[in-house]
């Protein structure tokens, strides 16, 4: 066996494996033996069939299986001994590369492409300045923040007299063009209706302030910008059955319901943070702006990974890539997509590898690596703050243990997480390491940041 690399400019080479009978024979031939015990052939006793004639039907199939499997092994072997920084696996190459028969020939020679990443050092140290940008907790965002809590406690109360949000339940009735109630018209007992999401602001005035007991006249076309399925669902009829409908109705209030939260005391403080943690509105709202800004460090985060990026784009430069050879093989990938869709999205692709290849580098400089505690804790840290936004910062241990669990066991959601967690180190060393310019930005301006 002969194994030669060549390489044809910076970032591509050609890998030749030559190979001889002796090289793979020996491999050729047990699986040969091992086929012949599974072969059935009438006229023969199961794993009887003379090794000729199995070697006759199955010869050349084996011989390609085996010798694919050295080849894979060997070129493996042969990156890893010679520290070859490839990208993809090398693919064969379709000028050099002489046509191969199995069945009858012996010695063959494999000439393979390979892709070779860019040579470039990934360095960070103080010299290097970036912004950070920490969002500043407002008051809106703590009032919104504590009333989704509030929500939660909140109750169905009726009351005597309408205010904007309030849902209604009455009587509707059609009318005739003389305003009386028309003969054989629609009626709808216990209609409930919401004014606030009528879309005529007219229509909405005329229930201000209206009792129960009240009756208010209204055009359901014009209250509802002849959406048909809004009004049939309010007349509980099929869109075909009030299509030529321009009716007014008289609609007779029997209820009037209002949602009202829940109120800021000791019940609320403990159904967020646990008995008596909490115990004054003062101390609440400082614990909720708390909460808010450690929930928003991500963010600040994730800004200073993109800037990051931004700034090894700018002392790298533009780095040589084989284009060609990692377009084929991007097409490869894609085997449903076709060369637009390769060409249209190869830029990005290209991005998302040289930062791949930076993380790398950044990675073995710093001796990071990823424990399987580092993972399970990803997973809590994660799973705290999906039930945070639901409202729930404080979940019952089995619940949690239990989720973490479901996570654990899929191997989607723990790469997903391996990768969190080295993002979550170099961030760590990004802060370490580098000169970080402090800046304090509300939440509006930091949004607009991100949308640039």
């Amino acid at each position: 066996m002969d194994i030669t690399f060549q390489n044809i400019d910076a970032v591509s080479g050609l890998l030749t494996i030559k190979l001889e009978k002796a090289d793979y024979q020996n491999e050729v031939d047990k699986s040969l033996k091992n086929y012949r015990q599974k072969v059935q052939m009438n006229g023969f006793r199961k794993g009887m069939v003379p090794l000729g004639l199995v070697t006759k039907m199955y010869g050349a199939a084996v011989k390609s299986e085996e010798i694919n499997k050295i080849l894979s092994q060997k070129i493996y072997d042969y990156i890893k001994e010679n520290n070859l920084k490839t990208l993809g696996e090398p693919l064969s190459d379709e000028e050099k590369q002489q046509p191969i028969d199995f069945d009858t020939m012996d010695d063959f020679e494999f000439v393979f492409d390979v892709a070779l990443a860019p040579d470039f050092k990934a360095e960070i140290s103080k010299k290097d300045k970036v912004d950070y940008y920490t969002i500043e907790v407002g008051d809106k965002m703590v009032d919104d923040q504590i009333g989704m809590y509030r929500n939660r406690l909140g109750e169905h109360k009726q009351v005597e007299v309408f205010e904007g949000k309030d849902m209604l339940k009455g009587l509707l009735v059609e009318l005739d063009e003389n305003g009386a109630v028309k003969e054989d018209g629609i009626v709808v007992e216990d209609a409930v209706m919401m004014p606030e999401y009528m879309h005529s602001d007219d229509d909405k005035k005329l229930f201000e302030g209206v009792k129960v007991g009240a009756k208010v006249n209204f055009n359901p076309r014009k209250a509802y910008d002849n959406n048909e399925v809004e009004i049939a669902s309010l007349l509980k009829k099929k869109k075909e059955e009030i299509a030529d409908m321009k009716s007014d109705f008289s609609y007779g209030i029997k209820e009037i319901t209002r949602f009202v939260p829940g109120e800021i005391d000791q019940k609320l403080f403990d159904s967020v943070y646990g008995k008596d943690v909490v115990k004054s509105e003062e101390e609440f709202r400082a614990k909720v702006k708390e909460d808010i800004a450690a929930q928003l460090i991500p963010n600040s985060d994730y800004k200073l990974l993109l800037d990051v990026k931004a700034m090894f784009e700018k002392k790298l430069g533009k780095l040589e890539y084989p284009d060609k050879l990692l377009k084929k093989i991007m097409l490869l990938n894609n085997k449903d997509k076709d060369e637009k869709f390769v060409d249209e999205n190869y830029d990005n692709s290209i991005k998302a590898l040289q930062w791949q290849l930076i993380k790398e580098q950044l990675v073995d400089a710093n001796k990071i690596k990823v424990e399987n505690d580092d993972i399970t804790k990803m997973c809590e840290n994660t799973a705290r703050a999906q039930f945070a936004q639901y409202g729930m910062p404080n979940v019952p241990e089995d619940l949690l243990k239990n989720y973490i669990q479901q996570m654990m066991s899929k191997k989607e959601t723990v790469n997903e997480m391996v990768d969190r967690v080295v993002e979550d180190k170099l961030m760590a060393i990004f802060k370490e390491q580098l000169t970080l310019n402090n800046k304090t930005v509300s939440d509006e301006e930091f949004k607009k940041m991100l949308e640039k």
